[in-house]
């Protein structure tokens, strides 16, 4: 049992009245949640650890092997959870630091994320004499982005390679049957990955989608599968009363006490990106109807030294669900100095890891005492297995948090209001109305 979820530190935030009566929408969410139906509800990723295809896997993995041969620099194209995912578990199985470590896999950048060309310049030039790989993720290849970024990509390979090269080197996750990306492949007769029909972008990690790039980095996918399979056996053993729906009606416990911001905290850097993935899993599952708790997150303890004020002295409007790692991968020991300059000789001989869990639990009690509940999800150490049920732990959660919130957490229909905006005042065809109310609003404004 590598992932557990533990209640005990709030206790004292909410009455046994309150949880009951959040936990009575916990039974038709549930049943929702297994509910089969002809139309597509976009609930694929519920079954996916145990019926995936089989076949993919394994060419995934060799097409991992073939990037990690032939390539230097593997650049994955894609926004949203058509990166996050991937480069959560990369960070969290490797390192922060990974394409900065020495090792026999190719650096991995992720591009087609912004509009920023000085980012875009940046990782360019981090490519200028060596060989590149492109995994470009889209499901209908129109997503403006990631779009463009892949424009640019093929320019920089086209000026680099011949076109029977390009065809070894460009490797496309995109719909089995439609949308530009995947006529382009076919014209081109391109590799390409299945995204299934059924799974939304925010749940794809465990699809192709996050699979191939994480593979390059030679992270066990089998191993990640298998994780994700073990939370799921576990948590239909233990029924209604799961950890992962605990997790579930205490968030909606403490947002029916207005407190509506939900602050994820992990106390290691090599888990920032998955704090990013999560953000994008619970805010735009549960973000629509003017409803919805808004995730934010930080890293303990460098965030105590700037947002540590507000959460501890701030508005009560909010609460920590604190992510806590038990084991590590390299113990280091406070060394000693011949003279105490720091006043920290205390410390001399302990080890890295004790300190680090001892700001934890500093941390903790003086944010409860500071009127914060705390929740916390354990695991044992940053290996596959782990990400695995991680990842289907949080799958879980707010699939049935976003059911009891009385919103479909497989939609988001609220991103594609900037697009259109965005597509009016850059002059696409069919937008001519609405870029002149746009042009006359940003008129009155100055603009």
């Amino acid at each position: 049992m590598a992932v557990r979820f533990l209640d005990k530190y709030a206790k004292g935030f909410y009455s046994d009245e309150e949880y009951s009566r959040v936990k009575e929408l916990l039974v038709p969410a549930d049943a929702k949640l297994r509910a089969e139906s002809d139309v597509n509800e976009y609930k694929g990723w519920y079954g996916l650890p145990f019926d995936y295809d089989k076949e993919e896997l394994e060419e995934i993995k060799r097409v991992a092997a073939k990037i990690q041969k032939d390539s230097d620099i593997l650049l994955v194209i894609g926004i949203g959870g058509s990166y996050l995912g991937a480069r959560a578990a990369i960070e969290f199985l490797k390192s922060q630091h990974y394409n900065a470590m020495k090792k026999d896999t190719p650096e991995i950048y992720f591009v087609g994320n912004s509009f920023s060309p000085d980012d875009f310049a940046d990782i360019v030039s981090l490519c200028e004499g060596k060989d590149i790989s492109v995994n470009v993720i889209s499901k209908s290849g129109s997503t403006t982005e990631s779009a463009i970024a892949f424009r640019f990509v093929r320019h920089l390979m086209l000026q680099k390679y011949t076109d029977a090269e390009i065809k070894e080197r460009i490797f496309v996750t995109t719909d089995c049957k439609k949308g530009a990306l995947k006529n382009f492949a076919d014209r081109e007769r391109l590799k390409t990955f299945v995204i299934p029909d059924d799974v939304g972008g925010r749940f794809s990690v465990l699809t192709a989608v996050g699979l191939l790039p994480i593979a390059v980095c030679g992270a066990d996918i089998d191993e990640i599968l298998a994780g994700a399979a073990d939370m799921k056996r576990r948590m239909e053993a233990q029924g209604i009363d799961n950890e992962a729906y605990r997790y579930a009606v205490l968030r909606n416990v403490f947002y029916s006490q207005e407190k509506f911001i939900e602050i994820l905290v992990s106390y290691e850097p090599s888990f920032r990106s998955m704090a990013e993935w999560w953000k994008q899993l619970f805010g735009e599952s549960e973000g629509k109807g003017g409803k919805g708790i808004f995730p934010a997150a930080v890293t303990f303890s460098t965030d105590l030294h700037s947002l540590g004020q507000y959460i501890q002295d701030g508005k009560r409007c909010l609460f920590e669900t604190v992510v806590k790692q038990t084991e590590v991968k390299n113990e280091l020991y406070v060394p000693p100095n011949a003279v105490d300059i720091d006043g920290l000789g205390f410390l001399a001989g302990k080890k890295l890891s004790s300190v680090n869990s001892k700001a934890l639990m500093g941390t903790l009690l003086a944010h409860t005492d500071g009127g914060v509940p705390n929740l916390v999800i354990e695991y044992d150490k940053r290996d596959e297995r782990n990400l695995g049920e991680l990842i289907y732990f949080f799958f879980l959660a707010v699939a049935v948090s976003g059911y009891m919130l009385g919103v479909n957490p497989f939609d988001q229909p609220g991103v594609e209001a900037y697009k259109r905006n965005m597509f009016a005042l850059l002059g696409k065809d069919g937008y001519s109305e609405l870029r002149e109310e746009l042009d006359k609003k940003l008129s009155e404004l100055g603009h």
